[in-house]
């Protein structure tokens, strides 16, 4: 496996471009993307579990019904959502809009929205940056189509990477996402578009890419809220010329190896990036009784308020994992738990057999201080592990959510 520059773009067959066209106030903000294949894709995807769905997800899903899709239009600055029949008629016509520029069909069209719910997306806006949009389409589009995607986003989230195939042939993945805030396991407010130039059976590249989702994305957190307008999707235009992948053998396991790394990588991006926060935070649980425990017990860590706060002030109040960890449904026996903090500064143990071990407090501070911190928890119970991934909860994120919309 290699890593490649270039994103969504990577892979052969696929342009993309990224403008302004004024759904965001700030013209200085690019807030309208396209990304398109030369030809029709095998096309899966992954949506929110939120029972209030965006318009968009409600349109894409019905388009991705037949398994095909050749390009994807996304806005930012307005999720289109709770907006009734007529944000499905703005997201219906924003496909309508690619295709009467382009040898694409209306229902091969995936729509994408991301920002404030709640208010109806004008499409007389979408309108009239098409023709510049659709001019704009190029081999390097990535660059700007990942910044189109973004809302409170500090940081790109872009990655590609190439592997050979049994049968000599190098296929390509590429991918780009955005997510901030309103990030939890289950699917948050993110977006990830993947493309990729293998030939891969429609069934397989959704089992896939659902594997893949649920050890990427389903274990981040930032802040507890489950979006409306998530989605994962995956477009494959088989230019590659590989023989199709069509059974679970070794071409099938290294495509699925890929996008994990893809999609671990982009994961971890959006964890870092969440809003206000100033570290990463990985918690890695080992000794579980099944990997469905181990999951569960590093989402609830990373997911709690006081665990992230403590982590902001670089505060070794390792009783608040214990506590997080106490109040997962899933098989646990305090005494027998331990637990470690681990960064980039060193390593600090701070309890063992559910009681604590004395620790140097400047030490402490020191590992906790850094901007990505490892929480390891050992459970004492088991062979299985798994991890998750969030941020701290700083001041800064109530300063960006209390003035979101105005």
């Amino acid at each position: 496996m290699k890593h490649l520059r270039g994103g969504v773009t990577a892979p052969r067959g696929f342009t993309a471009s990224g403008i302004h066209c004024g759904v965001r106030r700030n013209k200085e903000k690019k807030d309208l993307a396209l990304i398109l294949s030369e030809k029709p894709c095998v096309a899966v995807g992954c949506f929110t579990t939120n029972k209030v769905k965006g318009q968009p997800v409600v349109i894409t899903k019905e388009h991705l019904e037949d398994g095909i899709a050749q390009a994807i239009i996304v806005n930012s600055g307005n999720a289109n959502t709770c907006t009734g029949e007529p944000g499905l008629a703005v997201a219906r016509h924003m496909a309508e809009l690619v295709a009467e520029r382009l040898p694409v069909r209306a229902e091969d069209v995936v729509v994408a929205s991301t920002g404030i719910i709640g208010e109806l997306l004008d499409v007389t806006i979408i309108e009239r940056g098409m023709d510049a949009l659709v001019a704009g389409l190029s081999s390097s589009g990535s660059i700007a189509a990942r910044e189109a995607i973004m809302t409170t986003d500090t940081m790109k989230k872009e990655v590609a990477v190439s592997l050979e195939l049994a049968d000599g042939t190098t296929v390509t993945i590429g991918a780009i996402a955005k997510g901030s805030g309103m990030i939890h396991p289950n699917m948050a407010t993110m977006l990830s578009f993947i493309t990729t130039d293998c030939a891969i059976d429609r069934g397989l590249l959704q089992e896939a890419l659902s594997a893949s989702v649920a050890r990427t994305y389903n274990r981040i957190s930032v802040d507890g809220d489950t979006s409306t307008n998530d989605m994962v999707v995956a477009l494959a235009n088989g230019l590659a010329g590989n023989e199709a992948i069509s059974s679970k053998g070794a071409d099938f396991r290294a495509f699925a190896e890929a996008l994990d790394e893809i999609n671990v990588e982009l994961a971890r991006l959006i964890a870092r990036d969440g809003e206000g926060a100033t570290k990463l935070v990985e918690c890695i649980v080992s000794g579980a009784q099944s990997e469905a425990d181990a999951v569960a017990f590093a989402k609830a860590v990373i997911s709690s308020s006081l665990v992230k706060t403590a982590l902001f002030g670089s505060d070794a109040n390792w009783g608040r994992v214990l506590c997080a960890l106490g109040y997962t449904p899933a098989a646990l026996d305090p005494s027998k738990v331990a637990l470690a903090f681990e960064s980039g500064r060193g390593y600090l143990e701070v309890c063992k057999d559910g009681a604590p071990i004395p620790f140097n407090e400047d030490k402490a501070k020191k590992v906790l201080g850094d901007t990505e911190v490892t929480i390891l928890v050992d459970l004492g119970l088991g062979g299985a592990q798994a991890t998750a991934w969030g941020c701290d909860l700083s001041y800064e994120y109530v300063r960006i959510n209390g003035d979101y919309r105005t």
